[in-house]
């Protein structure tokens, strides 16, 4: 069953059961997923499409989360953090930070990387391989720590 599938599965259960956040949440996914296969012209998108979208919606929630809490605005806080569990109700498993870094230093002996000069080619061979999986801000810290 493709992402689209289940979200829509999902909405029609969050609407019978008149659970507000849930739908909310789901219809701006839904949105979010139908806005990018019409900015890549596609009619159904790929699966890693889909993860794209789905780690841009977290990424969206997680820089808003900072912002609220460093403001102070707890009843803001709380709202983002329901969303960012039902975001991650779709992802895929996240990978622990012990395979991260696995990955991290499988990579830069791929690359032969060896100066934090050499960090944006890591990352461009890297992120593919975690995409979905790993935070960005803990891939990017582990090659970082690696390459200096």
């Amino acid at each position: 069953m493709s992402l689209l599938e289940r979200l829509n599965e999902d909405m029609k259960y969050a609407m019978k059961n008149k659970e507000k956040e849930k739908l909310s949440v789901v219809r701006m996914l839904k949105a979010a997923m139908q806005n990018e296969s019409i900015k890549l012209g596609k009619q159904v998108l790929s699966e890693e499409d889909e993860l794209t979208v789905l780690s841009r919606e977290v990424k969206q929630r997680k820089d808003s989360l900072q912002e609220f809490e460093n403001a102070g605005r707890e009843d803001l806080v709380h709202k983002i953090q329901t969303e960012l569990a039902y975001v991650d109700y779709y992802l895929p498993n996240q990978i622990t930070e012990a395979e991260v870094e696995a990955v991290v230093l499988e990579t830069i002996a791929e690359t032969g990387a060896s100066t934090k000069i050499d960090m944006g080619k890591v990352m461009t061979v890297l992120m593919p391989k975690v995409k979905g999986k790993a935070d960005g801000s803990l891939v990017s810290s582990l090659v970082q720590r690696h390459l200096s």
